[in-house]
C-alpha cells in the first residue's frame, strides 16, 4: 500500500511539475509586467496627484497585486486565496461586465474584482477585462497567445484528481478550498484568526526599530526646535528610520543651515521644498546637496508665505469674509508656489468681476480652491470646495445657496470630530491596542461607525496590536493590522 502511495505522490508531482514548466513557457513575469503596462498607466498612483484618497487605494492594491503576482511565480506554490482588489482607473469607458464599477465626476471610475486564478497568463487577462483595458497586445507577446478559455482548459488546466485521492493522501482539494472562499464572505473574527500569528511575528520583530524611530524623532525635533516630523507615505519603519540618520547627519555636517527651522514641521515626501500648508518637505529621493539648498531658501520660502497669507486676505474681503483655507488631507499636495499662481489666478479673475458681496457676511464660512472641478460644491464637513475657472457670477450664486447648510455641516463637523476622539480613546483601551489610527481615505463618519461595531464584540487578538482603520485586510510589514472600516461580522 506503502509503494502504491509513494507512486501516486511521485506521479503528481511530476505532472505538476510539467504543468509549472508549460505556464513558465506560457507567459514569464516580465512577460506579465508588459503585458500589464495599460493597467499600469491606467492606475499608477503618480497620476492621481489632485485625488489622495484615490491614489492611496490604487498604491495599497497595487501592493497587493505585486504580492499576488510573485507568489504565482514560486515554485510549488499551492496556497491561493481570492484576493479582492479596488482601484481608480483613469478611464470613463462604460464597462458591460459584472464587475462592480461606479464613476466619479473627476474623470476616474472604481473597479473592484477579485482574483483567484493559479497562473500568470489567465491572472494578466482577468485584470485586463475586469478593467475594460485591451488584451489584444497580449496576443503580440512572444509567448503562447491563445484564447482566455482556450488557455486555461490546456496548457493552464489544473490536474483533477478524484475526491478519494485527497482523502486518501491528506491533501487540500484546491476546487473545494477555492468554492468554500467564494461561498464565505471574509469577517473580521475569521481573518484576524487566520493572521494574528502573522501580525505578532511582525509587530515583535519591529519593535527595536519603531524604539529607534521614536528615539530619533524625539532626539531631532528637540535639537532643531521642530513643531513635528511627518510621512506623506505609510513607508515601512526601516525606510522611516534610515530618512531620520539621513537628516541627523547633514545637522552635524552642516548646522549653520538649519537655524530657520524652528517651530516648523518636517515631511518627507516624494519630493524637496515647501508644501502649501507651510511645511518643509524633504524628498525621499533627493540627495544631501538638494536638502541643503532647501534649508538655505527657508528665508525666500518665508517671504513667499507671507504673500501668500496676505492673498488669502484679500479674497476672503472679496467674497464676504469665507476664510480661504488648505486642508492637507483632502487636497493634493502642492508647492507653495504652486499654491501661490492658483491663489493670484483665482484673486485677479475675483477682482476684476467685483461681485457684490457684503462685508463680512459670509464670515465663519471656509472654502478650499481646486483646480480639477468645473462646477462649485459643499463639502459634508462644511466646506465650500471652488473651482479656479468658475464663473464668478455661478459662484455668488452657489455660496449664497448654501450658506446656511454650510453653517450646519461646519457645526456637525466640530461634534463628529470630538466624537471621533472619544471612541477611538474607549476603543484603544477596551482592546488594549498600543496604536489605533486611521488612513487619511477614511473619513469621521467611517470611522465613527467603525468604533462603535468594534465597540459590541469581544476581540482579544488585538491586545498590544497596532490597528489600523483602512479600506481593506491586510498585515503591514512592521506588524500593523488594517482592516476595513465597514467590516462584515
Amino acid at each position: 500500500m506503502f509503494c502504491c502511495l509513494r507512486t501516486v505522490r511521485r506521479l503528481c508531482l511530476d505532472k505538476i511539475l510539467l504543468q509549472c514548466i508549460l505556464q513558465s513557457r506560457a507567459l514569464s513575469g516580465a512577460d506579465a509586467i508588459n503585458a500589464l503596462r495599460p493597467f499600469y498607466f491606467a492606475v499608477h498612483p503618480d497620476f492621481f496627484g489632485q485625488h489622495p484618497k484615490e491614489r492611496e487605494v490604487n498604491e495599497n492594491s497595487l501592493k497587493r497585486l505585486n504580492g499576488y503576482l510573485e507568489n504565482l511565480q514560486k515554485p510549488g506554490f499551492r496556497s491561493f486565496k481570492p484576493t479582492q482588489l479596488t482601484f481608480y482607473v483613469r478611464e470613463r469607458e462604460p464597462n458591460s461586465s459584472n464587475v462592480q464599477e461606479s464613476f466619479s465626476a473627476s474623470g476616474f471610475r472604481a473597479v473592484s474584482f477579485t482574483l483567484h486564478t493559479r497562473d500568470l497568463l489567465s491572472t494578466v487577462l482577468d485584470i485586463l477585462n475586469s478593467c475594460s483595458l485591451s488584451t489584444e497586445h497580449v496576443q503580440s507577446l512572444n509567448v503562447n497567445s491563445q484564447p482566455h478559455k482556450e488557455a486555461k482548459s490546456t496548457v493552464n488546466r489544473p490536474i483533477k484528481w478524484d475526491k478519494t485521492y485527497y482523502s486518501f493522501t491528506g491533501f487540500k482539494d484546491p476546487e473545494e478550498e477555492l468554492e468554500q472562499a467564494q461561498r464565505v464572505e471574509t469577517t473580521l473574527l475569521s481573518w484576524l484568526d487566520d493572521n494574528e500569528a502573522s501580525a505578532v511575528k511582525k509587530l515583535k520583530k519591529s519593535l527595536p526599530l519603531r524604539k529607534e524611530l521614536e528615539r530619533l524623532k524625539i532626539e531631532l525635533s528637540h535639537e532643531l526646535q521642530l513643531s513635528d516630523i511627518r510621512w506623506q507615505r505609510s513607508w515601512g519603519i526601516a525606510h522611516r528610520c534610515s530618512q531620520l540618520h539621513s537628516l541627523g547627519r547633514l545637522v552635524q555636517q552642516r548646522p549653520e543651515i538649519l537655524e530657520n527651522v524652528k517651530g516648523r514641521t518636517v515631511v518627507f515626501t516624494d519630493r524637496s521644498g515647501m508644501s502649501a500648508a507651510g511645511h518643509i518637505m524633504l524628498g525621499t529621493m533627493d540627495v544631501h546637496h538638494h536638502w541643503t539648498k532647501i534649508f538655505e531658501r527657508l528665508p525666500n520660502y518665508y517671504k513667499l508665505q507671507k504673500r501668500l497669507l496676505l492673498l488669502e486676505d484679500r479674497i476672503s474681503q472679496l467674497l464676504g469674509g469665507i476664510q480661504v483655507i488648505y486642508i492637507e488631507e483632502l487636497q493634493p499636495l502642492l508647492t507653495l508656489e504652486e499654491y501661490f499662481e492658483t491663489l493670484n489666478s483665482f484673486y485677479n479673475k475675483l477682482r476684476d468681476s467685483r461681485l457684490p458681496f457684503h462685508p463680512r457676511s459670509l464670515r465663519g464660512l471656509q472654502m478650499i480652491l481646486e483646480s480639477d472641478r468645473y462646477a462649485p460644491s459643499l463639502h459634508e464637513l462644511g466646506h465650500f470646495m471652488i473651482p479656479t475657472i468658475c464663473d464668478p457670477a455661478a459662484l455668488q450664486w452657489f455660496i449664497f445657496a448654501k450658506a446656511q447648510e454650510a453653517r450646519e455641516n461646519l457645526k456637525r463637523k466640530e461634534e463628529m470630530m470630538l466624537t471621533e476622539k472619544e471612541l477611538i480613546n474607549t476603543s484603544t483601551e477596551r482592546f488594549s491596542l498600543d496604536r489605533l489610527y486611521k488612513e487619511p481615505s477614511v473619513s469621521s463618519a467611517q470611522m465613527i461607525d467603525c468604533c462603535k461595531r468594534l465597540l459590541e464584540e469581544s476581540l482579544p487578538y488585538l491586545q498590544g496590536m497596532h490597528l489600523c482603520i483602512s479600506h481593506f485586510y491586510s498585515v503591514l510589514q512592521d506588524g500593523d493590522l488594517c482592516i476595513p472600516w465597514n467590516w462584515k461580522n
